[in-house]
């Protein structure tokens, strides 16, 4: 059966059929003819291979189609085998390779190292869409469904009741990934994983290039530092801020807790736009958990690389962007001194006549 891939495999028999239909090949491979061959171009040098005596080498291609078609349906390397007439071993070690290539050469140009004047980009755009100033991104952790790996007892058992990785992640208002860290154990609770992350470390170390703080908009006020929007999983720190916990809330935290959650919706969101597209995440993920990182990578860049390379729609993605985000109150954390008094200020300033919304108040009074 193999030997007649070149004959009767799905890649030699349906690719070029394909490229004459924009949209059919958007729906094979979640992403525009044009942006697969920009794609294309940056990955080939990595996956091609030298034809030898033996046999023919795969191409370039089909790796990256085969690639793409495990990642947006969730089939089985069983099932790739009978479309695509390579053998299963075969398939299991193209998906890996491609995935790591896509992870090491997309990174520097989709997921750059952020410099200050990238920063106050990103809190533009969240000022512009969701009226948070001074917002650098949105943070959250989302558990990725794994096959229990051996001998791991419940280091990999979430909270969820599942086994998972975690990946955590730094979104802007373009639901694009700034800063990821992947592969944390589910049994870590997210404020552990952000505190041992690399993003972490450099943000309680005043190492990511943040702009210097600046006064809200409209405010004659204090100087407002450049902060991150959580929920209570994390702690508040002064460039940390999450919502006030639900008991004894009055309007003015009340309104503070709406105005936050219209900005971590963005990350939220990004995760409903990735499962979407990239459907092996709807199902457990059957590789160990190294392979499993490999692809959680490769899908937050091909994210990203879609994210800037293919305009998309709200109806494109199938989601309702004006939702709220449903905050889990279970596992508040002790605040600091400092990060009180910064949530403060924008709690003041979101009440202030300079920094109020017009239906915040209908909004949070509809809540209740």
């Amino acid at each position: 059966m193999v030997a007649q891939r070149y004959q009767k495999g799905q890649f030699h028999k349906l690719y070029t059929d394909l490229r004459q239909d924009a949209s059919k090949f958007k729906s094979y491979c979640r992403m525009s003819i044009a942006t697969f061959d920009q794609l294309l171009v940056c990955l080939h040098p990595h996956l091609t291979f030298v034809d030898t005596s033996m046999r023919r080498s795969i191409s370039a291609e089909q790796r990256l189609l085969v690639t793409l078609r495990f990642l947006a349906t969730r089939n089985s390397f069983a099932s790739l085998h009978f479309e695509f007439l390579l053998g299963i071993s075969s398939i299991s070690g193209i998906v890996s390779h491609t995935c790591k290539v896509i992870w090491q050469h997309l990174r520097e140009a989709v997921m750059p190292t952020l410099t200050a004047a990238d920063w106050l980009r990103i809190a533009d755009g969240f000022y512009q869409s969701a009226q948070f100033p001074n917002c650098i991104g949105a943070l959250d952790g989302k558990h990725i469904r794994v096959k229990k790996p051996p001998h791991s007892g419940s280091r990999y058992f979430n909270y969820k009741q599942y086994f998972s990785v975690v990946l955590m992640a730094l979104a802007d208002s373009n639901y694009k990934f700034a800063i990821v860290d992947i592969g944390a154990y589910g049994s870590t609770s997210d404020s552990r994983i952000f505190c041992a992350s690399r993003m972490g470390e450099r943000l309680c170390q005043n190492q990511l290039a943040l702009p210097e703080p600046s006064r809200l908009p409209g405010s004659a006020g204090p100087l407002a530092p450049f902060v991150i929007v959580s929920d209570e999983g994390f702690a508040l720190s002064p460039h940390m801020m999450r919502p006030f916990l639900r008991r004894d809330l009055d309007d003015h935290k009340r309104i503070f807790n709406y105005r936050l959650t219209r900005a971590l919706r963005y990350v939220e969101c990004a995760f409903g736009i990735l499962s979407s597209k990239w459907r092996v995440f709807q199902s457990s993920i059957q590789m160990n958990p190294d392979n499993a990182t490999l692809v959680i990578q490769a899908c937050v860049m091909l994210h990203n690389f879609t994210r800037i390379h293919d305009a998309s729609t709200d109806a494109d993605l199938g989601l309702n962007m004006t939702s709220s985000v449903s905050l889990d109150l279970s596992r508040p954390g002790r605040p600091g001194t400092a990060g009180l008094a910064v949530r403060e200020l924008f709690a003041d300033y979101f009440c202030s006549p300079e920094g109020a919304l017009s239906w915040q108040l209908d909004a949070i009074r509809g809540s209740r």
